[in-house]
């Protein structure tokens, strides 16, 4: 932290009393419209529902669904999931339990319509890798916390991956049935590590140039769980842990005025949104926090047939800012922490 101590510790003080890493509400405005558009024949074959007829059925036959193609042969490396589908840039959605979250000035919703997604865009298709796990991507282990987002794409990109476009990181969650929450459409504290106590954190400590005084304070905060713990708490692609735990790092495919071109999805393991959608844009590329990871994402190889779909979106060029400060791979806890949730084993 050295010199920018200060600035850093303003920072973290402005993230507890204006959004806890909450971001802006998650109920877009004209939640109650209707049409919801029709999907067209170039998008991905897994995605389709054809309709009982002869000629559909055989077309069905023919398309092999993206998780077959996985199992035979993935265009992702082994240890990521590959992901071809819909993704709606703009979505309605109809929240039927919401809470006003005072402290953080948030809208929490508990439960949303069971409904089809409603898009107020055009669809486009997403095809891409994306880590099952939160870095270090390996089941059982713990993501590293204060970690910035110039961290999490070096980190990345020793693996000869990236960090996820913010899309990217939406489609995973939601899976195939587009569903608000990777599980579902009902928040559930028992799925995902989310909804915990807070606990008030000592600032001067979480940023302390002493490792050992900020080795305690970190460890007597942490409320992590191991990747992959709560089975439960995966999306309809198989990837784990997006919702709660911890946030992630992502890039932002607009820029926003405090956080640039940087966003956090999916909240921590606190009493914050933890749904598909939200991102927050309240702070900069260098924040670190107690509660702050990314996971790392990468370009599926090449297919001719993908290639030419007009509706196929290409990521812009990832961001590479350069860093002013020291890196860092930040902090894991070396055993479990005091106030870990205690996970049933099946």
């Amino acid at each position: 932290m050295g010199s920018n101590l200060s600035r850093w510790t303003a920072v973290a003080v402005m993230s507890l009393t204006a959004s806890s890493c909450g971001g802006p509400t998650e109920l877009p405005k004209g939640a109650n419209a209707t049409g919801v558009p029709t999907e067209t024949r170039s998008a991905p074959a897994a995605e389709l529902v054809p309709a009982a007829t002869p000629a559909a059925s055989a077309s069905a036959a023919t398309a092999a669904p993206a998780s077959e193609a996985k199992a035979t042969s993935s265009p992702c490396p082994a240890d990521m999931v590959f992901v071809d589908t819909t993704y709606c840039p703009d979505v309605e959605l109809e929240c039927l339990k919401k809470e006003h979250n005072k402290p953080n000035k948030i809208i929490i919703c508990h439960e949303f319509a069971e409904q089809a997604q409603k898009c107020k865009t055009e669809l486009r298709r997403q095809r891409y890798c994306i880590d099952k796990y939160e870095y270090p991507n390996k089941a059982g282990a713990h993501p590293p916390v204060m970690v910035d987002w110039y961290d999490s794409l070096a980190m990345c990109q020793e693996q000869g991956k990236r960090l996820c476009w913010e899309s990217e990181w939406v489609a995973a969650c939601e899976g195939p049935k587009k569903t608000p929450f990777p599980y579902g459409y009902k928040r559930d504290p028992k799925t995902c590590n989310i909804d915990n106590p807070w606990y008030q954190p000592v600032l001067k400590n979480i940023y302390s140039r002493e490792a050992w005084i900020q080795e305690q304070e970190l460890f007597r905060l942490d409320q992590s769980v191991s990747s992959g713990e709560m089975p439960g708490c995966a999306s309809g692609f198989d990837v784990h842990d997006q919702t709660g735990n911890v946030d992630e790092w992502v890039n932002a495919e607009k820029n926003y005025e405090k956080s640039k071109w940087a966003g956090l999805k999916g909240g921590a393991w606190g009493h914050v949104r933890n749904a598909c959608r939200p991102m927050t844009v309240s702070h900069e590329p260098e924040f670190t926090y107690y509660f702050v990871s990314f996971r790392c994402c990468a370009d599926a190889a090449s297919d001719a047939a993908a290639e030419a779909d007009p509706t196929l979106w290409r990521p812009p060029p990832q961001p590479t800012p350069k860093k002013l400060h020291a890196f860092s791979r930040g902090w894991t806890p070396k055993t479990r922490a005091p106030h870990q949730p205690s996970v049933p084993q099946p």
